[in-house]
């Protein structure tokens, strides 16, 4: 994908990584593919690949996750964004991570706000907030890097470590730049549906309705695949794809099915167990956005759609 850093910033990202926090050191550096990648320490594989891309609860605004007291003991409070402490980019090992992150995040918010206009409807922003290792948020309780990228529609804040990249790359396979933008479109489509009300309609038919939950949860998130889709569509549209740019995100897409999880931890394939859809579900709705680049096609709520 080409891009280049910003020169001036939206401000709506919040860098967090130089804030104090008790317990673990900062993760090594981190680049873009084709340069070398740090080491971090280790995460159960199964937890990473069951919690990977835009887990929530809506109705409550509790994002899923480890209770960071159980990580670091009772009484541990982990960073918040609320005094932010950035890092001086002189002295930042992920730096150009960091700077491409940003870059995907703003162009994905343009993006939403341009469709907004053009339909005559408000947009409000969301925020990015790029945090090492544990983070308290808005309105969502705390979270450990555990958790994998994550969007709390509480304070619509998306959330990344970027070490996350990492262990999608080795556990998953699904590494690459444009695997990465994937990733942060899809919680900035959690965050459209955030704005649409979306959320609040899905929490509402899961309090009437807690045994469709399930099925519930898999067309949410197929909507924000396909959303990212329509992003991925602007991206071709400004002539900024590259080749193997839709490989890395369809190779993604299809390794966080969660049929494919359930193989890759060992168990059975229970459909009835599934919360982000099948593999081939995943690669569909973000191809669907993709080929269309309308959002209107990204209805996965009608009875027959999924």
């Amino acid at each position: 994908m080409k891009w280049k850093p910003r020169k001036k910033s939206s401000g709506d990202v919040i860098d967090i990584r130089g804030a104090e926090s008790s317990g673990g050191g900062r993760s090594g550096g981190i680049s873009l593919p084709g340069g070398a990648i740090g080491g971090i320490g280790g995460t159960a594989g199964v937890v990473i690949a069951l919690v990977i891309v835009g887990i929530q609860v809506f109705g409550g605004g509790q994002v899923a996750g480890f209770d960071v007291g159980q990580v670091l003991g009772s009484g541990a409070t982990p960073p918040g964004a609320e005094n932010p402490e950035p890092l001086p980019p002189d002295q930042d090992p992920q730096r150009e991570f960091f700077e491409f992150s940003e870059y995907v995040f703003e162009d994905t918010q343009a993006t939403w706000q341009s469709s907004f206009d053009a339909d005559g409807e408000d947009y409000d922003g969301a925020e990015l907030v790029v945090y090492d290792d544990r983070v308290s948020t808005g309105g969502c309780g705390n979270a450990s890097s555990a958790v994998g990228p994550f969007y709390c529609p509480a304070d619509s804040r998306v959330y990344l470590d970027l070490t996350f990249y990492e262990d999608m790359e080795r556990q998953l396979g699904g590494g690459g730049d444009f695997a990465w933008a994937y990733v942060i479109a899809h919680e900035m489509g959690h965050h459209v549906q955030n704005v649409l009300g979306t959320n609040d309609r899905v929490a509402n038919l899961e309090q009437d309705d807690p045994d469709n939950a399930n099925e519930l949860s898999v067309r949410t998130e197929l909507q924000a695949d396909c959303y990212a889709g329509v992003w991925a569509a602007t991206v071709f549209a400004e002539g900024d794809l590259e080749s193997g740019d839709l490989d890395e995100a369809f190779d993604t897409a299809e390794a966080i099915g969660d049929d494919r999880l359930q193989e890759q931890a060992g168990g059975s394939v229970n459909p009835d167990s599934f919360t982000h859809g099948t593999s081939e579900q995943r690669r569909e709705w973000f191809e669907r956005g993709y080929s269309s680049g309308d959002p209107s096609d990204c209805d996965t709520f009608s009875p027959d759609s999924v």
